[in-house]
């Protein structure tokens, strides 16, 4: 009565042992895959766009880290293999500068996300309809454009626009955040205010707004968000780089997480590991390459 509860006892334990080293012959093999380094600036679309990237590439076995960086030094972390890739080069134009210069130097795989657009926005409230009307209401705008920061490549071509509409409006550097909330405050108080934006972006859904007419096409037209990846990372490791030239998505799937991103004490990561598991069949075929 004592010796079939013992070796019962015994052979669970060898179970245990086990499942144990196959657990852990699982973990070595996932730690095998390494770990993938992604570089992003801190847009809400890339926040989504690179946390989205993370949670996929983690599923498959992956390590990732994340860096925040502005635009230019992102740009340069691939171009020097600090980091292994970027979902966050907006081409052709408000990235152009950054092509120019590293382009040499990385891989582009292609366009992840079409359907962008750069430009001054304003409240759809406004009088003001063109970049070319904003001069002679300067007043009503503060005589500032607010802006986001001061790396980014829209901020340059927003300079451009002051010069090429000859504006006595000064261009104020800040950040994403702090762009919205002076759009938010502005419009609670029903007041004027114009800001740089681009699509796709949570404001938009958020409040009723509208893109100034550019008569001059200093902001170009529409762009593509691509995914730059650093060289020799597909022979280093095919499986990630794979992953990372599949990923493609469209604007509204990047707005289901950006909306996610702005609820109160929501956290992007996990947003994105959600937005995964409730999309199976489109994360598939990233994974399928």
């Amino acid at each position: 009565m004592i010796e079939q509860p013992l070796n019962r006892r015994i052979r669970l334990a060898s179970l245990a042992l086990v499942a144990g080293a196959g657990l852990a012959a699982g973990a070595a093999q996932a730690q095998d895959k390494g770990t993938v380094h992604l570089a992003y600036v801190e847009w809400s679309s890339e926040v989504a766009s690179t946390n989205v990237v993370r949670a996929v590439l983690e599923q498959q076995g992956f390590d990732v880290e994340m860096t925040s960086l502005s635009a230019a030094a992102m740009w340069q972390a691939v171009a020097t293999g600090d980091a292994d890739a970027i979902v966050a080069a907006w081409l052709p134009t408000t990235h152009a500068d950054y092509m120019e210069r590293v382009g040499d130097e990385v891989v582009d795989l292609g366009p992840n996300l079409d359907g962008t657009k750069l430009g001054l926005v304003v409240p759809a409230y406004s009088e003001v309809d063109s970049i070319a009307e904003l001069d002679e209401h300067a007043d009503a705008f503060n005589g500032e454009i607010i802006g986001i920061d001061p790396g980014a490549g829209l901020m340059g071509l927003t300079e451009d626009v002051i010069d090429t509409y000859d504006l006595d409006l000064e261009l104020r550097s800040g950040s994403g955040a702090t762009m919205t909330a002076a759009l938010a405050t502005a419009i609670q108080n029903e007041e004027n205010v114009v800001v740089t934006g681009w699509t796709p972006h949570w404001k938009f859904a958020r409040w009723d707004l509208k893109y100034l007419e550019d008569p001059e096409n200093v902001y170009g037209g529409a762009e593509q968000i691509h995914t730059i990846a650093r060289e020799g990372l597909a022979e280093e490791m095919p499986e990630a780089h794979a992953i990372l030239d599949a990923f493609a998505w469209t604007p509204e799937q990047m707005g289901e997480v950006m909306l996610m991103n702005q609820e109160e004490d929501s956290d992007p990561y996990a947003n994105a590991k959600q937005w995964v598991e409730d999309n199976p069949d489109v994360v598939q075929e990233w994974i399928n390459g």
